[in-house]
């Protein structure tokens, strides 16, 4: 096991890693810019360096500073959490060639599934069904509208390097097609350098499920069962859960036993996650993507397997093979996740930075259930205008779905937030609805939001 490992990133997932580590007997560094040097995360850190002013691009995205942050600390290996270095390639092996473990997949993998077509074809020598639409990346606009006759409208153009919705257009004609082509491909190229796109089906009422998996550096690779994601904005996730209510106990266990395979196939290494969407007329599940990396969503899946999945990552990094086989894991009860950001959903979820003056969360047992407050920050911390605005994240387990619900409802209403506006009435607004109750998800649909749903439900 490591001595000591370092955090390259900040706020909630930086304090869950600490944690983990903590728990394994593991020093943690945290890096921080200078506007976090108060933030939680760096006092609770067994040492903490300061990489840079607050732009993102000149401290957390900045991997010469981080590497030099963890020689200095005589640091072990990096865990990159979510979101900035986390599916950088070039970065994970700079990280390798500095004699350093990466905590996450080999450099290789997260290159082949970080542009989709690859992937694509990857899963699909892996045995997992696809959505109808390009073999690769398009060349134009009309070659676009070619394909897009053949598997029949509504398609969706996707950026081949993209994430988080952008360089992404839906398009009901030839004539939106044509016109929206390049304004994709121009947001890919801003986005992430690539301005490459592919076309697939786009499938009307469709939910959004995705496998955990874990592998080892052995050849051994476990899925965790599933999350649903369905419930988002413009492609961002609001709240998660796990299990779905749309699998079948036989379905659940065929795409995660291919799943699981995959990975394998692939030589993946730690915790990923491949996603999926289901047709609603048919019931099947299509391959999306893969993401290689922590899902900010983890721990329903920790809730309801019993796995500490951090905790995974960094024994598997430490070279650890799998230490539980697929027929031990099983699912337990049902769990609950819902993102508190500082954003006001009436103005068009604007940005809400300000400090908490009040923040005071329900955890441990509760009713039937528990109830985790997984937090980015305290009482009293400065909410920044730099970064993501991510208060915490509220997840609640119970013995079943609709307890897990009652338990999230009471959670929010004892929740005291004060000082900038949050989500949570959304939250409340989401859990409420009835469609959400009977487990009726589709993506671009918010629950009890119509004025927030989009033409893709």
């Amino acid at each position: 096991m490591f001595k000591r490992i370092l955090i390259a990133n900040r706020g909630e997932i930086a304090r869950r890693i600490i944690r983990a580590a903590q728990k394994l007997g593991v020093e943690s560094v945290a890096v921080f810019s200078e506007a976090d040097r108060d933030a939680p995360f760096v006092k609770e850190a067994s040492l903490a360096v300061c990489i840079g002013p607050a732009r993102a691009a000149e401290s957390y995205l900045d991997a010469r500073a981080i590497l030099q942050a963890a020689l200095q600390t005589e640091s072990q290996a990096i865990h990159p959490g979510y979101g900035f270095l986390s599916e950088n390639a070039l970065f994970a092996q700079m990280v390798k060639q500095t004699r350093l473990a990466w905590i996450g997949p080999p450099p290789a993998v997260i290159r082949l599934m970080g542009e989709k077509s690859p992937a694509k074809a990857a899963a699909k020598a892996a045995g997992l069904p696809l959505i109808p639409g390009s073999d690769g990346l398009l060349e134009s606009a009309e070659q676009a509208a070619q394909i897009a006759k053949q598997v029949g409208y509504p398609v969706l153009l996707k950026a081949d390097a993209g994430g988080g919705g952008r360089g992404m257009r839906r398009a009901n004609s030839k004539a939106e097609l044509i016109a929206a082509y390049d304004e994709a491909s121009n947001e890919a190229r801003a986005a992430f350098g690539n301005p490459a796109l592919y076309l697939e089906k786009y499938l009307v009422g469709g939910r959004h499920i995705e496998f955990q998996v874990l592998a080892d550096r052995w050849g051994n690779a476990v899925h965790l069962f599933e999350r649903e994601c369905s419930v988002q904005r413009r492609h961002q996730k609001l709240l998660e859960e796990s299990p779905s209510v749309a699998l079948s106990e036989k379905q659940r266990l065929e795409v995660g036993a291919k799943v699981a395979a995959a990975s394998a196939a692939i030589g993946y290494e730690g915790a990923g996650t491949v996603e999926f969407l289901q047709d609603e007329k048919s019931g099947e599940l299509y391959f999306i993507e893969m993401n290689t990396r922590l899902q900010v969503e983890h721990p329903v899946t920790e809730e309801t397997t019993g796995v500490d999945l951090v905790e995974a990552q960094i024994r598997i990094a430490a070279g650890e093979r799998l230490w539980f086989t697929q027929e031990s894991l099983r699912l337990n009860g049902h769990s609950i996740e819902v993102r508190i950001n500082a954003e006001d959903p009436d103005r068009g979820f604007a940005p809400s930075p300000g400090v908490i003056t009040r923040l005071c969360a329900p955890e441990g047992p509760m009713g039937q259930g528990r109830v985790r407050f997984d937090a980015a920050v305290v009482e009293g911390s400065r909410v920044s205008p730099h970064y993501d605005s991510m208060i915490g994240k509220l997840i609640t387990w119970a013995p079943d779905r609709a307890k897990a619900i009652a338990l999230m409802v009471q959670a929010l209403e004892k929740l005291e937030l004060e000082g900038v506006k949050s989500t949570r009435g959304l939250q409340q607004d989401i859990l409420a609805a009835e469609d959400f109750r009977a487990g009726n998800l589709r993506v671009g649909v918010v629950p009890g939001r119509p004025d927030l749903s989009s033409k893709e439900g």
